[in-house]
């Protein structure tokens, strides 16, 4: 562990902090495609602060997290902030950390939780270019009054068709909290998706 990354901060509050990032995740995921505000900027750390905020929030010493991409710093920091072990494969995350959606492994890589205890799912922390920009999909389901239009830059193309494919699995399948800078938003396996503006993949 490096002595920057060590003394990376954490939670400046750790209760009041945990307690405000839990509240805001929990309606993240209870009301999908609305973005919620989620923390600021931890200095040392590449890391958005939404991110960061999450994993602080939500991992301890009894959840593994996925890092595809050799973050070895990032980490070690949340090890030493939360205890979280590394998982060396995606199946045995119960988070997942993906910062590059270019090359993000297909969703039936991580565990989708079974039959009988759909909670020992994984969930998907995927950072994204935009929130706001990007190919329009049309969200239905628990949590949304009628529909809600959701944009979002950068996810691979056959995304989506993986997505279809996850909501039928319920209710195994993983949940996905996709941030950008400090804002957070909620796709939990119960959404269904309907392409707009031909996004490949989705059928209508």
């Amino acid at each position: 562990m490096t002595q920057q990354h060590l003394l990376s901060a954490g939670f400046t509050d750790p209760v009041h902090d945990a307690q405000h990032a839990f509240r805001r995740v929990l309606d993240a995921l209870s009301r999908p495609g609305q973005r919620v505000t989620l923390g600021q900027p931890v200095k040392g750390l590449a890391l958005g602060p939404a991110m960061a905020h999450l994993l602080l929030t939500l991992t301890d010493d009894d959840t593994a997290v996925w890092w595809p991409q050799g973050d070895s710093a990032e980490a070690n920091w949340l090890r030493f902030h939360t205890g979280a072990p590394r998982a060396t494969t995606p199946a045995e995350a119960a988070f997942a950390v993906l910062t590059g959606t270019a090359g993000l492994p297909s969703l039936d890589m991580f565990a989708a939780g079974t039959m009988e205890a759909p909670e020992t799912s994984a969930t998907l922390l995927v950072e994204v270019a935009s929130l706001e920009t990007g190919p329009a999909v049309e969200w239905r389901g628990p949590g949304i009054k009628d529909m809600q239009t959701v944009r979002m830059a950068g996810l691979p193309e056959n995304f989506w068709a993986q997505w279809q494919a996850n909501h039928a699995s319920f209710p195994q399948g993983v949940d996905i909290v996709f941030t950008c800078a400090d804002a957070a938003l909620g796709l939990p396996r119960t959404t269904r998706v309907r392409r707009l503006e031909g996004v490949p993949g989705c059928s209508s």
